[in-house]
């Protein structure tokens, strides 16, 4: 079987966009991205996010789209074919990916246990005090759900990239994104009476969301504010993860990258931006302003009482939320598997069943001690940022607050400095497109993103308080 045919390819353009996008559109957008525009001032963290967005994010995501189809290769392998010297790299391009499905996996087995809840009636129970805390403390159940999660996308990445993962996109990204719009719009039409006896609608929560509050609001609140931002772009494009270097060793050199960059781009942030529209202006009519104060805890504590709150209608919505939720978690879950998967594939000579397989297998042995981090391996540790972790949070911090960074960092100086930018531009219109912000690309490559990332770096490894 020939290198091609084993590694497979998109078929289309669309395929590879909604295949990006659904890696991008995971549980980080659903929701890290409106508790933190809650918290950082609605309107101005919004601002932020889509100025980043149409630079750093722009210019991270080209890059490592561009070096996928340049080398067509994996992470772990594609740095290695550009600089030897680089290579480094693509180790921890494929070390990121492989440290954090196992504890995605965990949360998407969370994810289904919320869906199977509110499914069969059950949705008074998983609104109750102490009911999330008493079922991650549990010995089996995380464990059972976290297997049943991780077996979905297994199956997906076994099937290929065209029968697996192009195919399950294009089925499971249009469902995702109706779903996403219909929540949204449902939540700006609830409207509740609160202890004072006065009404309170969705549109009043969507005011809030979306009108900048610059109370408080400075010069060093800015700056948070700004890294907040900066952070959620790893989270919400799947930059240093070997992601989108791997799908894009899957794209056709045919195909125009730029517009399907933009395409991406403008997916990812449209969805993101309902994601708060979805959850803001719901949580504001039940709870109140404080209530998006409870960060990672929203989906699993904040939410359920909400949807209860709404009445019999409630657990109608709950079931269609939780159902997003877990298409989206697919979506991203399959893509970290794919990374991992391409590059034992490019390595080690693996046919695809193979590397499936082995990473799926330690993947589960992993994903269950994340598991056990919660009952018989529980323990807390201090990190440096000052926060108390579990196993759980410490895969979480490793990977996104050190790993992913530096990666990018380490990119940028290659492509800014050792290849220089035309290794990614001439890529990008090597069939005679047009590279829109071409100028702003050189830019960014080269000095603005490295010295914003180690900012990023060093804010986010307590380094600078």
């Amino acid at each position: 079987m020939s290198d091609k045919k084993e590694r497979g390819s998109f078929k289309g353009s669309l395929g590879f966009v909604l295949a990006a996008a659904g890696s991008a559109v995971g549980l980080g957008n659903i929701w890290r991205f409106p508790y933190l525009a809650a918290r950082d001032g609605g309107g101005i963290f919004l601002l932020v996010y889509i100025i980043l967005a149409l630079t750093f994010g722009f210019t991270l995501l080209t890059t490592e789209v561009a070096i996928g189809r340049k080398t067509k290769q994996s992470p772990l392998t594609a740095y290695k074919h550009l600089s030897k010297k680089w290579q480094w790299i693509g180790v921890l391009s494929c070390l990121v990916p492989f440290l954090i499905l196992p504890y995605y996996c965990a949360i998407g087995g969370w994810v289904i246990k919320y869906l199977v809840a509110f499914s069969t009636g059950h949705a008074a129970e998983a609104a109750q005090d102490g009911y999330f805390t008493d079922f991650i403390v549990s010995v089996d159940e995380p464990g059972l759900y976290m297997v049943i999660f991780l077996g979905i996308c297994c199956v997906i990445i076994y099937r290929g990239v065209s029968a697996g993962i192009e195919k399950s996109s294009k089925f499971l990204m249009p469902i995702l994104l109706v779903l996403v719009i219909g929540i949204a719009a449902y939540s700006l039409t609830i409207k509740s009476t609160n202890d004072a006896g006065k009404v309170v609608t969705g549109l009043q929560g969507l005011k809030v969301y979306l009108i900048p509050n610059f109370t408080g609001i400075g010069l060093k609140e800015f700056f948070n504010i700004f890294i907040d931002a900066l952070g959620q772009l790893f989270f919400s494009l799947s930059v240093a993860m070997g992601i989108l270097i791997a799908y894009g060793s899957y794209v056709p050199d045919e195909a125009n990258l730029s517009k399907s960059i933009n395409q991406i781009e403008f997916f990812d942030t449209f969805v993101a931006f309902l994601a708060g529209v979805m959850i803001i202006p719901a949580v504001y009519v039940f709870m109140g302003p404080e209530g998006m104060a409870t960060g990672p805890s929203l989906m699993f504590v904040s939410l359920p009482k909400v949807f209860v709150q709404m009445g019999k209608v409630g657990t109608a919505v709950g079931i269609v939320f939780f159902a997003m939720v877990l298409f989206a978690a697919i979506t991203s879950a399959m893509s970290i598997l794919e990374a991992i998967v391409s590059s034992f594939i490019d390595a080690f000579g693996m046919s695809r069943h193979k590397a499936t397989l082995i990473e799926t297998a330690l993947t589960l042995a992993i994903g269950q001690m994340v598991c056990f981090g919660y009952n018989h391996l529980y323990f807390e540790y201090k990190l440096p940022n000052g926060s108390t972790a579990q196993l759980l949070d410490i895969l979480d911090y490793i990977t996104n607050n050190f790993f992913m960074p530096i990666i990018a960092i380490a990119t940028c100086i290659l492509i800014g400095w050792v290849l220089k930018p035309k290794t990614v531009i001439e890529e990008a219109t090597k069939n005679g497109e047009k590279f829109g912000r071409k100028t702003l690309y050189v830019v960014m490559i080269k000095v603005i993103a490295p010295l914003g990332l180690l900012l990023l770096l060093l804010k986010t490894t307590g380094i600078l308080k």
